[in-house]
This record gives structure tokens, sequence and C-alpha cells, in this order.
């Protein structure tokens, strides 16, 4: 499993709908607007666990 870095959901690789490259990693979404938030701003989220307060608006 892998941590979508937008909201900290656990993401299964094979089944993802959404995934961008960075730096040469890979990043899995659970949804097309983890996936845009992220490639707007990937610093932003990298090395950040989602915070609590963070919520899903979908």
């Amino acid at each position: 499993m892998a941590k979508d870095p937008v909201c900290g959901m656990d993401v299964d690789e094979k089944k993802a709908p959404a995934r961008s490259e960075y730096k040469g990693k890979t990043y899995y979404f659970c949804a097309q607007g983890c996936k845009v938030a992220f490639d707007k701003e990937p610093e932003k989220y990298i090395g950040k666990a989602a915070s609590p307060e963070r919520k899903h608006s979908h």
C-alpha cells in the first residue's frame, strides 16, 4: 500500500485511480483531485503526513 501524499489515505498501487512521477518517484492518489493538487505544488506534500484537519473534498 502507498499513502496518498495529499490526503493521507492508503492507496493500492495496482488500483490507484491516479498517479504522478516527481523527481524519479511515483506517487499514488485516491482520486484525480488529489493528483491535481499534488501536480500544482508537489513540494508542499512531499515528506509531510496529511494533517488530521485536512479533509477530502470528494
